[in-house]
């Protein structure tokens, strides 16, 4: 069982930066891939980054590159999104998730991949 807290979110305007934070429990933080989803109101949960078991494995979506980075600390089982030259179409809640695998690479890009979930943090960007 793994409990994700995010932290971090808030309002800024655009062209600003935030850093997203997701704290872990438990002992085997390491076992996870991790990735960070995003949720507009009225729109799907939308992938926006992830990163593989020990980092060195990172995939984005195409309208975050070069703009967003994800990183991990495994020995504080902390995942990280920092986020620069924010945009208003970046405002969503976004949800930090962990999901189990075997391999060290793997990175997961779909929800029906990770089996846990953070409660989520607002990001607003004003124009």
């Amino acid at each position: 069982q793994v409990q994700l807290v995010e932290s971090g979110g808030g309002l800024v305007q655009a062209g600003g930066s935030l850093r997203l934070s997701c704290a872990a429990s438990g002992r085997t933080f390491s076992s996870y891939a991790m990735g960070w989803f995003r949720q507009a109101p009225g729109k799907e949960r939308e992938f926006v980054a992830a990163i593989s078991r020990r980092g060195g494995s990172t995939s984005y979506v195409d309208s975050v590159k070069g703009r967003f980075t994800i990183s991990r600390d495994n020995a504080k089982n902390t995942v990280y999104l920092q986020m620069n030259s924010l945009k208003p179409e970046d405002t969503a809640v976004y949800f930090c998730a962990a999901g189990a695998t075997a391999s060290l690479v793997l990175v997961k890009t779909t929800p029906s991949d990770y089996s846990y979930w953070g409660q989520g943090t607002q990001v607003t960007v004003s124009s």
